[in-house]
Order: structure tokens, then sequence, then C-alpha cells
């Protein structure tokens, strides 16, 4: 009979599947005693030994299984395995079993394998991790219910609620969305009636009927967790994920799940983070600030939010506030060295804002600092477009053309991207007529290339081309019925023009439905109510839209209107504000000039 210590035997096991995990264990040194009279001497109780039942059969069954799976036999590697498991008592043998059935992509045979393991050891969990594994991989989704049941029940309480929360990433790939969100509804019965787990079993079941494509009963879910436990963040959650994929009927509904869970104070932060990009990506510009501006005076070292924030006031033109937030996040990330570590693109895009911002000021030098300070600065293009537009204003246009045409290409969409950046240069810095041919000369090679016909629309604004602008513009609504940036063009260029106004109006109205929440479009929509002289109506939509997107160009209309109404002090007013915004914007300039008005 052979026998080893019991600290041995995994050294053993390492070295038949050549792992190093006897690294650490030191050999007793020659002579060494393990009396108790050699106990006394050192000072120190020594724990007695314990001898291994590695055995020669067991020995065998362990050489063996190893040695036959190596040569690619795993039925019978995996039955010494098993032989040995049963021998030594020892769940890491079923284990090794088991991984290699799944090594070999045996599925029967890793079910059989975890089918015997778990008779053995009734309630270990690793055995029951395994066999859902298996079943999970292989696609047997009703067979998961008793398994994953049983790991429910066995786990540590403080355990669960993390298996809970991760059961629809088990189910991601399963054919069957709707048979997966009934098993994992059955498993969670009992558990939704249970204060602790309710409104994460509540917000788990709501996620598998919204991948099974029922979001009513998603709805339902969300709204059945937040009453179990108004604390909880999961419904929430679920309600932001309902809000971007659920149909828009539902959406009102989901928001109010949101906004209960937002009014609590300790609300978290990562909530209410996804409630405000959500916002901003439906336009909805002030709400999602009222969002960030809670998220950072609650959470200040919160980093993400402050980026958001200065991400949103710089689009905005409020560049004072957007370089306080942009500079307080890129501090924050550099304080803390976990998360410089992981800042990467996000802290380029705060110094690519902060570029701009300086850019607007007029401190090109402070610009360019920003700019050599990205790191990704060779390969990021629009750091390569902002190093050309600081080129272009300073006069060095040729230069500037010359910076993007030179840059790298990796298919056809970075050449497309340089046409219209180039172009762009052209046209904001006194070329329209080459911006024009440069855009034209793209869309002839692609004439169905969206933003190609919106640039080159634009291009032939630039140049009073009317019919030009409206055949473009038309074709793009023909493609897309939904561009509502093209109905707004072309409203507006009509509007502008003083033809058509009833026409523009209608352009115009049809592209505030379909971005509600769009400033710009709004001022067109004043602006067509102004040219027709209802100058009251004007007015409040052109206030509003200055609100919701302070820029150059609205307070230039807004002064406009005010002017009209014998409002001078206000209409000044106005547009001194949009001379904060930007100071060279010629449509501002070409206003107070037109009407006589004094800076």
């Amino acid at each position: 009979m052979m026998y080893f210590s019991a600290r041995l035997l995994p050294c053993l096991l390492a070295a038949l599947l050549g792992l190093s995990a006897c690294a650490q264990i030191e050999p007793a040194a020659d002579g060494a005693e393990t009396t108790e009279a050699a106990a006394g001497e050192s000072g120190t109780e020594k724990e007695p030994v314990v001898n291994s039942p590695l055995n020669a059969p067991l020995m065998y069954d362990i050489l063996v299984g190893e040695i036959s799976f190596q040569l690619g036999d795993v039925a019978d590697g995996t039955s010494y395995l098993l032989e040995a498991a049963r021998l030594a008592g020892d769940e890491a043998l079923y284990q090794r079993a088991a991984e290699m059935a799944i090594q070999a992509q045996s599925a029967s045979l890793a079910l059989q394998i975890t089918e015997a393991w778990r008779h053995d050891y009734p309630d270990s969990l690793a055995a029951l991790r395994y066999e859902l594994q298996v079943l999970l991989a292989t696609g047997r989704v009703m067979e998961t219910r008793e398994p994953l049941l049983q790991l429910l029940r066995t786990l540590p309480e403080d355990e669960k609620e993390a298996l809970i929360t991760a059961m629809p990433a088990f189910y991601e790939h399963a054919r069957n969305r709707e048979e997966a969100a009934r098993v994992v509804e059955d498993i969670l019965a009992d558990t939704t009636e249970q204060p602790r787990f309710a409104a994460a079993a509540w917000t788990t079941i709501g996620r598998m009927r919204l991948r099974a494509g029922n979001a009513t009963g998603a709805l339902a879910a969300a709204r059945l967790g937040q009453a179990s436990d108004p604390d909880a963040q999961w419904p929430a959650i679920l309600a932001l994920q309902l809000l971007a994929e659920g149909p828009a009927d539902l959406a009102a509904s989901a928001e109010s799940v949101v906004t209960g869970y937002m009014a609590r104070p300790d609300a978290e932060p990562d909530v209410r983070m996804g409630y405000a990009q959500l916002l901003l990506e439906a336009g909805r510009y002030d709400e999602a600030r009222e969002q960030l501006e809670q998220l950072t005076r609650r959470h200040a070292g919160y980093a993400e939010g402050w980026l958001l924030m200065g991400i949103l006031d710089e689009s905005q033109r409020r560049d004072k506030p957007a370089r306080q937030a942009l500079e307080r996040y890129l501090k924050l990330v550099a304080d803390d060295k976990d998360e410089a570590g992981s800042a990467g693109g996000n802290a380029d895009r705060a110094r690519l804002a902060l570029s701009r911002i300086a850019q607007r000021s007029g401190d090109d030098a402070q610009a360019l600092a920003w700019l050599d300070a990205i790191d990704d600065a060779g390969s990021t293009f629009q750091v390569l477009a902002q190093r050309a537009e600081l080129l272009a204003r300073q006069g060095k246009l040729a230069q500037a053309r010359a910076l993007i045409r030179g840059a790298p290409e990796s298919g056809p969409e970075d050449a497309r991207l340089k046409v219209m950046a180039e172009a762009r240069l052209l046209r904001e810095h006194g070329q329209p007529e080459q911006a024009y041919r440069l855009l034209a000369d793209a869309l002839d090679a692609a004439p169905d290339d969206q933003d190609l016909l919106y640039d080159t629309a634009m291009a032939a604004e630039r140049l009073g081309d009317v019919a030009t602008l409206e055949r473009l513009l038309r074709r793009l609504i023909a493609l897309n019925p939904e561009a509502a940036h093209a109905y707004n063009a072309l409203g507006y260029t009509l509007a502008e023009r003083g033809i058509r106004l009833q026409e523009a109006q209608a352009l115009i109205e049809k592209a505030a439905r379909l971005a509600p929440e769009d400033g710009y479009i709004q001022d067109s929509l004043g602006w067509v109510y102004y040219k027709q002289g209802n100058l009251q109506k004007a007015l409040d939509i052109l206030q509003a839209a200055y609100r919701q997107q302070p820029d150059a160009e609205i307070a230039a209309h807004l002064g406009e209107v005010l002017w009209q109404m014998g409002e001078h002090d206000a209409a000044r007013a106005a547009w001194e504000k949009g001379r904060k915004l930007d100071p060279d914007n010629a449509a501002l300039h070409e206003t107070m000039q037109r009407l006589g008005a004094t800076p």
C-alpha cells in the first residue's frame, strides 16, 4: 500500500496535468522530527501528518486516463478519471474528466460525467455549474431548469442576487428565446415573493421577456420589481433598456419607472448616467443637463459624469462651464491610477473638445497644445481635421488641405471622410466654388451617399444655387424619408429667401415632427413664422429654441424678431449673447449691419 502526504497530492496531479501548483511547497529538511518532543523543542505545535489516499490503483487510473486523453481516446481517458474520482473521493478529478469531455467537444460524454459527479456529490456547486455550462452550450434550454434552480437554492444568500441578475447572459445565445424566458420565469417564480431578491428577479424576468419580443410583459415586470423594492436599481435598469430598445408607445411608461428611481437621493450614479445618455440621444438636452448636474453634485468623484457634462456644454458652445467640467474630468482620471489606465479614448475626447474651446476663444497655441496631448493623435481623424482647421485660421489653407489629403486611408470610408473634411475647410474659409466641385465629383462616384448629398446641397446653397440644392435634398428625402435635416434645410432655404413660404413651413414642420427636440429645427420654424409676419409666434419659438440650443445664428434670428417688434434693447442683449458664443458668426454680423444696430 502506498501513502502520500495530503499536501503532496495536488503536486502529483499538477505534474500529471502539466501545471505548476507546487511552486510554493518546500520539502521537509532531512531528519525532520514530527514527534511531540520535537514539536516541544521548537516551541510550536506542528499539525499531524495526514496520509493521502493516492495508492497504486488510483495512481494507475490517473496516469492511464491522462495518457489516453493525450492520445485522443477521450472515452477511455474520462472513464479512468471517473474511476479515480470515485476511488479518491476527490471532486478535482470529476472536474478534470468534465474538462476533458468539454475540450473534446463531446457534449453527451460531458453530461454523463457531470451527472455522475452530481450523483456522488449532490450538494456540489462546482458540479452544478459544470452541468449548466454543458447544457447551455448545447442549447438544451429546458434541461437547465433543475440544475439552475438547485444552484439558486444552494448558493449562500449574499451570492444569490448576482446569480439572478446574470441569468439573461446565460441564455444569450438560446435559439428559442420564448422558451428561455419561460424557463427563467419558472425558476424565479418563488424568488419574486422574497423581499430581498424580488426586484432582481422581476428585472431578470423582464429582460428575458424583452429579449423574447414581449415588451409589454417586460414593462409589467419592471413595475412589479419597483413596487417590491423602490430602493432597488434593477427595475430602473430594465426600464432604461426598454427606453432604448422597446416600442415608442411604451416609452412614457418605462420612463416613469426610471424617474421614480431617479427621485431617490441615493440613486446609483451609473443608472443616472445611463438615463442622461438616453436623454442626450433623444435630443432632450436640458433634461440631460439636469440629470448630469445632479450626478456631479451628489457624486463629485464620478469622472464620467463630468466628461458627459463637458461634451454636452461644448457642443452647445457653453465654453466656460464646458472647460471647467472637462478639466475636472481629466484631473479625476489623472488622480485615479486605475481610472487613468482605462480612460484612453475618453480622455482624448475631452482634450479634443478643450482644443475646440481654445480655438473659439482665439487661443490657437492652447488649442494646439491640447491636440499635442492626445495620446492617439496620429490615428484619430478628428484630431487631424482640428489641426487642419487651426492652420486654415492662420491663413495656411493650402497646408491645411495637404494635411487632410495626406491622412492615411484604411478603406473607402476614410477617403470619403477626407473629401468631406476638405470641402468643409474650403466652404468655411472663403472657397465655396472649390468646395462644391470637390463634393460634386465625389457624389458622381457615389450618387446615393446621403452625407455627400447633404454636404453638396449645402455647398450649392453657399453659391446661391437653390435649384441644385432642392434637387439634391429631394433626392436625399427619397432615399431616406426620415431625414429630418434634409426637410429642415430645404424649408429654411425657401424661408430665408421669402419664397414658397407655405411649402417651407410644411417642410420644417415635418422635420420638427421627426426631431422634436432639435433646437436648430425649432429655429427654422420660428424663422418661417417671422417671414410670414407672425412675430409673436416666431418670438415664442425662437426663445425656446435658444434656451434649448444656445447658438449665435439663433441669437441673430431672435434679435431680429425683437428688433422688428420694437424691443431694441432686448434685441441687442440677444445679439450680445450670440457674439459671446461666436464672435465671428457671419449671420450675426450681417443681421446687425442690415438693421443698422450698433454692436
